[in-house]
C-alpha cells in the first residue's frame, strides 16, 4: 500500500512517516500544497493523509483540484482544525475521513485500514486466497495456518498481488507500489521478488501465475 503524507511540520512527518513505514506501507512525504498537488497529478497512491493548513496551496484546495480531476483516492484529514465548520467543510470537500491533531497513532493506523478496507470493498479485515491468509490488521501472512516470512519488499509484492487476488496486475504497478520516488523504479525487480515469492509458496495450493504483456495474477492452484 502506499500512502502520500502532507504535512508541513518536518519532525511529525519524519516521525509519521517511519511508524507507517514500520507498519510495512510505502510513503511518500510532501511539505507543502503545490508539492502535493503536482504528485497528485502525476502518481497513483492508495490513500493520502492529508493537512489543511500547508504553505503554498491549502489542503482544501489541494483536496478541491483532487475531486475536480475525479480522482477518487480516499484521503485522510489530519489537522489541528477542530471546530465542527471546519469537520463539516473538509468532508463536503471530498475527504473520507478526519482526525484532529494531537491524535493517536493507533487510532490513525486503525482508520488507515479501515479506509483501504473500504476502497477494496472489504469489511472483513481477514483476505483469503486459497491456505494463503493475510491478516490486514495484523498485516501478517499465513500460509496452510503458518507465519509466512517475507522481507518487506517480498510483503509489499504479495499485499499487492492478495487485495486483488483473481485480477491482473501490471509490473508497473506492484513497482509503484513498492518504490518510493527516491528510489529507482524498475518493473523488471519485481521479476525478483515474484520468483522468490513462487519459492515461498510451492508448499500451499496458491500460485503466481504469468500472463505475458500484461502482469501477474494470484489465484488457487487448481485454477492454474
Amino acid at each position: 500500500m502506499k500512502l502520500l503524507l502532507v504535512e508541513d511540520n518536518r519532525a511529525l512527518s519524519e516521525w509519521l512517516a517511519r511508524t507507517l513505514r514500520a507498519d510495512k506501507y510505502t510513503v511518500e512525504c510532501a511539505q507543502d500544497g503545490l508539492e502535493a498537488d503536482g504528485l497528485l497529478r502525476t502518481e497513483a497512491y492508495d490513500l493520502v493523509i492529508l493537512d489543511l493548513a500547508l504553505p503554498g496551496l491549502d489542503g482544501r484546495e489541494v483536496l478541491k483540484r483532487l475531486r475536480s480531476r475525479r480522482n477518487a483516492v480516499p484521503v485522510l484529514i489530519l489537522t489541528a482544525f477542530d471546530a465542527t465548520r471546519d469537520r463539516v467543510e473538509g468532508l463536503d470537500f471530498g475527504a473520507d475521513d478526519y482526525m484532529v491533531k494531537p491524535f493517536e497513532v493507533h487510532e490513525l493506523e486503525a482508520r488507515i485500514r479501515a479506509l483501504l478496507r473500504r476502497v477494496n470493498q472489504q469489511k472483513n479485515p481477514v483476505f483469503a486466497c486459497g491456505s494463503l491468509v493475510y491478516d490486514s490488521n495484523r498485516r501478517e501472512f499465513t500460509l496452510s495456518g503458518a507465519p509466512l516470512a517475507l522481507t518487506p519488499r517480498e510483503h509489499a509484492v504479495l499485499e499487492g498481488l492478495m487485495m486483488k487476488a483473481g485480477r491482473t496486475v501490471s509490473k508497473k504497478a506492484l513497482a509503484e507500489s513498492l518504490y518510493s520516488l527516491d528510489q529507482d523504479v524498475s518493473p523488471e525487480a519485481i521479476e525478483i521478488y515474484v520468483h522468490r515469492l513462487r519459492k515461498k509458496l510451492e508448499d500451499g495450493d496458491v500460485v503466481i501465475a504469468t500472463l505475458r504483456g500484461l502482469g501477474y495474477l494470484l489465484k488457487p492452484r487448481h485454477e492454474a
